[in-house]
């Protein structure tokens, strides 16, 4: 019984040191149920998605490496800064979330899907035979615009306005490298269209704007707590 209690009390000091995380948690459950609902609804797309340039693009598989990684730079970075950076994590948090809300109501409202993968059957090289199994249980559908590019910017962005990284360069250059490769590799594996890539760069980059340079989050903040202020001083005079 002592072993439960204290683990409970651990657990709980850990929740309420770390709340910050909570909503994160939260919004993964809220983000993997509607993609879900939206890989097995959306079979044959409305919308296929196609430019003359995703003809010219190479199929690489090797950049299945990449490609992967995308999932521990992602939740790795996350993480780190809720534990480390809390404010620095609000502003990732509410980036990543804002952009994949987004691809969800897109998603939903304009089924969408690709017809830009290669047919790997009889493929027996080590990475083709990675890229079919990544093919067999990742749907063309639900492609626009694309949360692998667009969360590797939101990461990239982070890791370089960080304060936590700011001496450590080989990590702010790794990083730098890595969100490239990861962008280059929806393209090289065929999971992704120009036109996927280059609407999450521009939503990437609108978001930067609101969130690092115009500091929306401080702005709503101050306006809070100057809404607080004057609440107060009513309630005295």
């Amino acid at each position: 019984m002592n072993f439960i209690k204290n683990t409970y009390n651990k657990l709980n000091e850990f929740v309420h040191k770390h709340k910050e995380g909570v909503p994160f948690l939260i919004y993964v459950v809220f983000y993997l149920t509607w993609f879900s609902i939206l890989e097995n609804k959306v079979v044959v797309p409305k919308y296929l998605i196609h430019l003359e340039a995703d003809n010219h693009i190479p199929f690489v598989p090797a950049f299945i490496i990449p490609y992967e990684i995308w999932f521990a730079y992602v939740l790795g970075t996350v993480l780190f800064l809720l534990f480390t950076a809390k404010e620095e994590y609000s502003r990732l948090f509410v980036f990543l979330t804002t952009g994949m809300t987004l691809f969800l109501i897109v998603s939903t409202l304009w089924p969408n899907g690709q017809d830009l993968r290669p047919n790997l059957i009889g493929s027996e090289g080590f990475f083709e035979t990675w890229v079919a199994h990544l093919y067999r249980t990742d749907t063309p559908t639900n492609i626009w615009p694309s949360i692998h590019v667009y969360n590797s910017l939101g990461v990239e962005f982070a890791v370089a306005r960080s304060e936590k990284f700011r001496k450590h360069k080989w990590i702010r250059i790794s990083s730098f490298i890595l969100c490239i490769l990861i962008i280059l590799s929806t393209m090289f594996l065929k999971q992704h269209s120009v036109f996927d890539v280059g609407t999450a760069i521009i939503l990437a980059v609108g978001m930067y704007y609101l969130i690092y340079y115009l500091d929306i989050l401080q702005m709503i903040k101050t306006a809070r707590e100057k809404k607080q202020a004057e609440k107060k001083y009513v309630r005295k005079h």
